[in-house]
């Protein structure tokens, strides 16, 4: 009964976005497209399926049905009620706000919901892009409070250098932004929760700033964290003619490998987990027990836990991502 889905994209027309998308093969939308977000069931951008007998369900209906046979035996059974993973391609045409994430305690005593801990694996760099990652080492609450009202904040912002391939792991209550010229894929918890610090005093189309939340922000913020750089050098699990895997994040929120396939590997979802894939170069397809499907760079697929045995064959680098099965809900 069960294969592997593609969901039609979430476009988000925030005033950062561009058309960058397009050179990963999207057919875009007309105007601005800043993400699309590709596999998710947060109420804020609901994935619809694309394909096979369950096109045209949501993804959280398909979980309510299935439960476990989408989201595997070995995850915990919140996760059927309130699906934990949200996977979105970002163009930062423009810099993104200076901005900071709850984390899940302060998240469900605060607004309900996961906090959010993510991953970016930058797809495309422009010649000198920049992130900024964390705050100056010695910042304080006091001194960026200080900084804030003095808008001067970019003096206790870390800014560090980005190329196409690197990996950043962007934890809950660490101050981040991407820069201008960047693609992203990222990996997050299924949150939509923002605190922004400063947005460069832009405006919208109306004329109006965007809301700053800068108290919430200072009460989540992780000042121990000052001067720590989270780039992942990752760690090469498999190498050989036609594969290479390296393993790019295990923490207790993902684990998340990348493939560089030309051939064929054997998969099994195995029952106990689902396993999300990424596509970002090249094209292949994925064989089943009764059927093939098709992809290519910049889709993404959900493979239900219940689907047993696959192939993936073709030309394509891509993330493999999953949940941990000792992490409770």
């Amino acid at each position: 009964m069960f294969y592997p889905l593609k969901f039609i994209p979430v476009y988000k027309d925030y005033l950062w976005g561009g058309r960058n998308l397009e050179k990963l093969g999207r057919t875009l939308p007309e105007g601005i497209v800043a993400e699309s977000w590709e596999i998710s069931a947060h109420p804020d951008g609901v994935s619809v399926i694309a394909n096979g007998e369950f096109a045209g369900m949501t993804l959280p209906d398909l979980i309510i049905k299935f439960g476990k046979e989408i989201i595997g035996t070995k995850l915990p059974e919140s996760y059927i009620h309130q699906f934990p993973l949200l996977i979105k391609l970002i163009d930062a045409n423009q810099k993104l706000s200076v901005q900071v994430h709850p984390d899940d305690e302060y998240a469900r005593t605060h607004e309900g919901g996961y906090g959010k801990n993510e991953v970016w694996y930058i797809i495309a760099a422009n010649p000198g892009a920049e992130i900024i990652y964390g705050l100056k080492p010695g910042t304080t609450r006091e001194s960026l409070s200080e900084a804030i009202l003095e808008k001067r904040i970019g003096s206790c912002l870390q800014a560090i250098p980005v190329a196409a391939g690197d990996v950043f792991y962007i934890p809950a209550g660490l101050v981040h932004g991407l820069g201008a010229g960047i693609m992203v894929a990222e990996i997050q918890q299924s949150s939509n929760l923002t605190y922004r610090l400063y947005d460069y005093d832009r405006t919208d189309a109306r004329g109006n700033k965007r809301p700053l939340h800068i108290e919430k922000a200072l009460e989540v913020i992780d000042f121990n964290s000052s001067g720590q750089i989270g780039k992942s050098r990752g760690l090469v699990k498999e190498s050989r003619p036609g594969l290479a895997i390296k393993e790019l994040i295990v923490n207790d929120f993902f684990q998340i490998d990348l493939f560089e396939l030309d051939g064929v590997i054997e998969k099994s979802a195995g029952a106990e987990r689902f396993f999300a894939y990424t596509f970002l170069e090249g094209e292949g397809r994925i064989n089943y027990h009764w059927d093939s499907l098709l992809f290519k760079a910049g889709e993404s697929v959900l493979a239900p836990a219940a689907l047993g045995d696959y192939i993936i064959e073709g030309k394509a680098k891509f993330l493999e991502i999953k949940l941990p099965v000792n992490r409770k809900a």
